[in-house]
């Protein structure tokens, strides 16, 4: 028999120990610090503790420590809960009606695997608290200790019995900032709860027992920007807090899911809250928002993951619906509510220099003293001029007006929440004061691409888009295979009120543009069109779902050709007409792209400018 023909060697079975499936299933469980603090933290709530108190060193590599006052356990219980796969927290085998955060019964054993595991747990209604030692999966038997009623529970030297697993945690830093991520999502889940957190002796944050609207507050550090939500649809309940587009992260990290009071990362939530808010906020940015869905515990699955942060729905469609449909209408307000507040750190005194004096400049014209709140909402027209070209020149580049002398009522207040307008800088800002004083500056360009955005789709929506017939066709060059591409979605450009025909080798004729858009720049508007459709070859133009979702993108790429631009000067009627209608539009808090519309500077924000520090 020759070597190519020599039979290969059969392995052995055999039979893992407890210790090595231990190690294995810790590599599951515990991947690194701020998931074991999350197990123990779980526990904690899972007892029906209303005080918790962590506190991690070297990012819980060298130690964790979780304090509770929950129901505490007996001798018997602590020696139980070390064993793999046992658990108080299933009353059946059907894994349908899961209620409490853990219920795998791994959690404890996979970190005695690892690590050196020190528990101290008293009754309430006992004289005495028991102590209980498991490092390296070796146990030592429960035994008598001091201890107030509830858990203490120290891990120390975190992957000691496994030195490869860790040689591959991060920094201390790292760590930490993982852990305190997991009892900031902890703490939303659970308001009820007082929570307590130090890293290195350092406290992170110490909340008392408070109100789901407190503890979002306290978490997100947000107040004047929050949107409640509160929408039911077939059995799902949708509660919570967001941020409109003023307040974004460049991270997803200030996004906290709970559902089920189980605080979750889930993927399919997450696709849902991209959704929601592409239209209004800019690529690359992410939302501020703390939502709490409640459905049937039979119709979410919890055991996909051992980290149990990802579920799987019955109802998908449902709870994406749900979730999208909720935070549109919520982020569908009009401007003047929430807003960017431009913040400025205090200069210091001894560092401001004073330049000398320039001779004034008498401004272009001044708007009279009659200019308040009540006067332009009795004089100024409710809707933008259709068209965008004709505006006169009747502001200078800075026309003050005379304080507002006659102050608005409570309705009037409530009516025009962007103030009256006062002047236009560089032709291209709106000044105007609020009712409460603020300085609040506009970008028109911005505010206008909104304003016609908004009109484009619901004109689309309803079948109402109206066109109009150019005076003269224009004729737009393009690189062959960019106006072949074009040519293809002839009939759904049709739709959008643009139509085109051939004119011969890379060229396109427009002979159409949208009433809204009239005085827009259509070839520069055909030319953006045709490279984003190059640029997608799976579009293809007899898929009508494919182009419904990309109509939003195309309808805001039309609104940006079709806006007043930037330089165009405004008279006092139109710029009052403008912030009027921004009140009234839906999203106008950002324009198409995502960027703020209008910024707010208050009275702390100009004091700080000034170094008139109060």
């Amino acid at each position: 028999m020759n070597s190519a023909e020599r039979i290969p060697l059969r392995p052995t079975l055999r039979r893992l120990s407890n210790h090595v499936i231990d190690l294995i299933a810790a590599g599951e469980v515990v991947e690194r610090p701020a998931a074991a603090l999350k197990e123990l933290a779980e526990n904690a709530l899972d007892a029906g503790a209303t005080r918790l108190e962590v506190s991690l060193i070297n990012g819980g590599c060298d130690r964790i420590e979780v304090i509770d006052n929950g129901c505490g356990m007996s001798p018997d219980d602590l020696a139980m809960a070390v064993e793999r796969h046992c658990t108080s927290k299933l009353s059946d085998e059907s894994l349908t009606h899961i209620v409490t955060l853990g219920f795998r019964g791994e959690a404890l054993p996979s970190i005695g695997a690892t690590a050196r595991l020190g528990m101290i747990s008293r009754q309430h209604d006992s004289d005495t608290a028991w102590m209980l030692r498991l490092e390296g999966g070796v146990l030592t038997p429960p035994a008598p200790a001091p201890g107030a009623p509830g858990t203490r529970v120290v891990v120390e030297d975190l992957f000691f019995a496994t030195p490869a697993r860790r040689k591959f945690l991060k920094s201390a830093r790292v760590e930490g900032s993982h852990a305190e991520s997991v009892m900031r999502r902890l703490a939303l889940s659970a308001p009820h709860c007082a929570m307590r957190f130090s890293l290195d002796e350092r406290l992170v944050f110490d909340f008392p027992s408070q109100t789901r609207l407190e503890r979002v507050q306290a978490v997100l550090g947000e107040s004047d920007s929050l949107i409640p939500l509160d929408e039911e649809r077939n059995g799902l309940h949708l509660t919570g807090y967001i941020c409109g587009p003023a307040a974004t992260r460049a991270t997803a990290a200030a996004q906290f899911l709970v559902v089920n009071n189980r605080p979750v990362a889930d993927p399919l939530m997450k696709t849902a809250i991209r959704v929601a808010y592409r239209p209004v906020i800019e690529p690359g940015r992410h939302p501020v928002l703390a939502l709490h869905l409640t459905l049937p515990h039979d119709r979410v699955d919890v055991n996909v993951h051992p980290a149990k942060t990802e579920l799987r729905f019955a109802d998908e469609a449902d709870v994406r619906g749900l979730m999208i449909g909720a935070m549109q209408r919520a982020l569908g307000h009009g401007a003047g509510e929430g807003g960017v507040r431009v913040r400025f750190a205090a200069p210091s005194r001894q560092n401001i220099q004073y330049p000398a004096p320039e001779p004034v400049r008498q401004s272009a014209g001044f708007l009279s003293s009659h200019a308040t709140l009540a006067g332009i909402g009795a004089t100024a027209p409710q809707t933008i001029p259709a068209a965008v070209t004709g505006f006169s020149e009747g502001l200078g580049a800075f026309a003050p007006a005379a304080r507002p002398v006659i102050q608005p009522d409570a309705q009037q207040q409530a009516a025009f929440p962007l103030g009256a307008p006062v002047a236009q800088v560089f032709d291209t800002y709106i000044l105007a004061v609020g009712q409460d004083g603020d300085l609040i500056l506009v970008d028109q360009h911005a505010a206008h691409e909104r304003l016609t955005h908004e009109k484009l789709l619901a004109q689309y929506a309803s079948g109402t888009l109206k066109a109009q017939r150019l005076l003269l066709p224009e004729v737009v060059d393009l690189p062959p295979g960019q106006a072949g591409r074009l040519l293809e979605w002839k009939t759904a450009l049709e739709s959008l009120g643009l139509e085109i025909e051939s004119f011969g080798g890379g060229s396109v004729l427009l002979r159409t543009m949208p009433i809204l858009l009239q005085g827009g720049d259509g070839v520069s508007l055909l030319r953006d069109l045709s490279e984003e459709l190059a640029a997608d070859p799976d579009l293809v133009p007899g898929d009508s779902a494919a182009l419904e979702r990309r109509i939003d993108a195309v309808i805001a790429r039309m609104a940006c050709h079709g806006s007043i631009r930037a330089g165009r000067r405004l008279q006092q009627e139109e710029m009052a007409a403008l912030l009027r209608q921004m009140e009234q539009t839906p999203r106008a808090g950002t324009c198409s792209h995502g960027r703020p519309t209008w910024l707010r500077l208050g009275r702390d924000e100009l004091e700080k400018l000034f170094g008139r520090i109060r």
